[in-house]
């Protein structure tokens, strides 16, 4: 008895000087002035990084591209696919009702996340005490700190998470959808770096009007319209009316994601671009011989030809005018929604007007 009560007691010690040690450990982690510099008489201010205004979008895409590559120089991540899980996160952000200014890098991370869930320093940049609490901050920008609003600091922490199991193409597709457990998430952001890739380039949202502007076509606002074949619907998308055979042309750099037949469209098209938008072209009566699925397009390239295809099996044609549905769908990470393409095309149009008068004179 005696010698069991004696092993009660040495355990239970053990718990308690092991409580200790824990507490302890963490409060020394936790606290600014050991996690300071011995050369500093005080622990630094944290302070918010103040984020450049660019007037310039040149300026702001140079110091982007600037950023991107040092990364990629530092991790081995080829710099088309940093950003375009930087561009892929600023697509999520504009289809929030409150849009963060725009910045250098557009990855964000929750204060939590970044600190670490048990972390009681919600504005911690201490990496030691952040790498404790499994946080995911890291110091991209070479002061020793980890801090939310510091552009290198967040890319190096996506960086971090994509390489996480390895650096091979493969390893990182994983840990891009560890990070994202969502499967649509990783192959936008594949599409997205197949674009910078083919144009080594962040200059990729010019946009140009469906049609040619010297061909003799007409359209109006009809997106919201009733539709009543094949039960009752919206008319998601704009209704360009133009004769047989008018050349159809991509509106925007982007990826061929779908070809073929759909019993309402007919023989469509549909390409993804870089703001993560579906551009939805329908009732063709042919393609451009060369285009397939995973090819990429840019703004006025000829991708198909006017015609009245749909409403039926395959091959049903001529049940209404020949004409092109366009219609515009964005991805908010989880579903496609349809939004009023008109506005933009009427944007796109005057832009086409106006190139070619400047080309003209």
């Amino acid at each position: 008895m005696n010698m069991m009560k004696h092993r009660k007691k040495a355990t239970g010690f053990i718990a308690l000087r092991f409580f200790l040690c824990s507490v302890l450990l963490v409060s020394v982690l936790c606290s600014p002035a050991i996690a300071a510099p011995s050369s500093a008489e005080s622990p630094p201010a944290k302070t918010k990084s103040v984020k450049p205004k660019f007037k310039d979008r040149r300026a702001l895409l140079k110091e982007r591209r600037d950023i991107l590559e040092k990364a990629s120089l530092a991790t081995g991540i080829p710099w088309t696919l940093l950003a375009a899980v930087d561009q892929y996160e600023r697509t999520l952000q504009l289809s929030r009702k409150k849009k963060p200014p725009e910045s250098v890098i557009g990855i964000t991370f929750p204060k939590l996340a970044w600190v670490g869930m048990m972390n009681p320093d919600h504005e911690d940049t201490n990496l030691v005490s952040i790498t404790f609490f499994n946080g995911v901050g890291r110091d991209g920008s070479g002061d020793g700190v980890a801090d939310l609003n510091n552009d290198a600091d967040r890319l190096a922490a996506m960086a971090h998470l994509i390489i996480k199991k390895g650096k091979t193409p493969e390893d990182m597709r994983i840990g891009l959808w560890e990070y994202y457990q969502n499967t649509r998430s990783v192959e936008r952001i594949e599409q997205f770096a197949k674009l910078y890739a083919a144009f080594n380039t962040l200059e990729l949202h010019e946009h140009a009007f469906p049609l040619p502007i010297t061909a003799s076509y007409s359209y109006q606002s009809t997106w919201g319209a009733s539709r009543g074949w094949g039960g009752f619907r919206i008319h998601e998308g704009t209704d360009i009316f133009a004769g047989y055979g008018v050349p159809v042309r991509a509106t925007c750099f982007g990826v061929i994601e779908v070809m073929g037949w759909n019993r309402y469209g007919g023989w469509r098209i549909g390409i993804r671009d870089l703001n993560n938008v579906y551009h939805y072209y329908a009732h063709l009566s042919r393609y451009e011989k060369t285009l397939k699925p995973g090819d990429i397009v840019k703004p006025g390239q000829k991708i198909g030809r006017i015609g009245s295809s749909g409403y039926g099996k395959p091959g049903t044609s001529g049940k209404f005018p020949p004409h092109l549905h366009y219609g515009l769908y964005r991805d908010n990470g989880l579903v496609d929604w349809s939004f009023d393409p008109y506005p933009y095309l009427k944007r796109w149009e005057r832009e086409d007007y106006k190139k070619a008068k400047t080309k003209n004179k």
